[in-house]
């Protein structure tokens, strides 16, 4: 089992604990609601100390169970989870792309960028890029066209 394996394992694990523990030894029994949220402790805390308190909002919509507002936090909770994993796919991913242009780079096999600029004279075929001739005259014209819109 590789080091990786072995520290997914282990952080498996504590995740079901941290799960199992609080049921296991009844924590919260001596409650009504024994896991609500940090709203309703909060709620609970400040009606104790200032019971003619009014809030200064009140929410926009109002599920209208307990049940729903679950279900409406796990959807938010799962987009929330998609996009970070899309966020750090997308970087391993380019990350990864990279090292594979650099290997093919190293083993003298042409990727397509090197191809491109090769047949625009901005590669060399030993893979050097070429500074010199026609090539910087394109490459001033193109920063004319692209700075004051092609009117130099």
């Amino acid at each position: 089992m590789s080091r990786n394996a072995k520290i997914n394992t282990l952080l498996l694990l504590l995740v079901a604990a941290l799960a199992v523990i609080p049921l296991a030894f009844g924590l919260g029994d001596h409650k009504e609601e024994p896991f609500a949220g940090a709203d309703g402790e909060a709620e609970t805390a400040i009606t104790e100390i200032d019971p003619d308190y009014e809030p200064w909002f009140s929410p926009l919509y109002e599920p209208p169970s307990g049940e729903i507002e679950s279900a409406l936090f796990a959807v938010q909770a799962a987009l929330g989870a998609g996009v970070l994993a899309y966020y750090f796919g997308l970087r391993r991913g380019r990350r990864q792309g990279e090292a594979r242009a650099r290997e093919r780079e190293r083993a003298g096999v042409q990727t397509p960028e090197g191809a491109r600029e090769q047949a625009a004279g901005l590669r060399a075929p030993d893979g050097t890029r070429e500074r010199g001739g026609d090539a910087g005259a394109r490459d001033d014209a193109e920063v004319r066209s692209g700075a004051d819109g092609g009117r130099g």
